[in-house]
């Protein structure tokens, strides 16, 4: 019986070091910059949007609620705490992600290619917003960190990549995903 306790205590710590290495190595790359971070935005209890949404009226949108805007405030927190440098925030045109990206980073602009095309309303929109992401990056000169606060539907169709609410996901200009780091609120 202590031998299988001693084995189990023994996984434990490889598996936690093992993850500490890889959040130490993801940093280290943030560190040297040139990295695309997508960040889904902060919790928003639901799923989509009501039908009769507007983009224009953040009531009739899914919202973040308390615990969605600690977490965006631990996203931030998260930035400033590992000095991490960006050059500059780009978020989705719905208010869920204009509002994490105001609560972590202030300072921001929007762009319509990081908007959701999960509604009917808006998937027409997909294959146009994928093109305009892509030539977007493909311009970028510069090798610092930017940050694209998104919706699930845009990080998984690029990155190919099932992001909880809040997550860092971090790919390099390829669409190629380096790491995670999961933020809680």
């Amino acid at each position: 019986m202590k031998i299988i306790k001693l084995l189990i205590i023994i996984l434990i710590s490889l598996t936690t070091l093992s993850k500490a290495d890889l959040n130490k190595n993801l940093l280290n790359q943030l560190e040297y910059g040139g990295k695309l971070i997508f960040i889904r935005h902060a919790y928003a209890p639901g799923g989509g949007d009501p039908d009769n949404f507007n983009l224009n009226d953040c009531s009739t949108q899914r919202n973040l609620n308390e615990e969605g805007r600690e977490q965006a405030k631990n996203i931030g927190e998260f930035f400033l705490k590992n000095e991490i440098k960006i050059d500059k925030v780009l978020s989705s045109e719905w208010c869920r992600c204009k509002d994490t990206a105001k609560i972590a980073f202030k300072n921001f602009s929007t762009n319509s290619f990081l908007n959701s095309f999960y509604s009917s309303k808006y998937e027409k929109n997909k294959d146009k917003q994928i093109k305009m992401l892509n030539d977007y990056v493909k311009k970028l000169k510069n090798d610092k960190n930017l940050i694209l606060v998104t919706h699930y539907v845009l990080i998984s169709e690029v990155l190919n990549y099932a992001p909880s609410s809040g997550e860092i996901v971090v790919s390099d200009k390829n669409f190629n995903v380096v790491g995670s780091i999961k933020i809680n609120y």
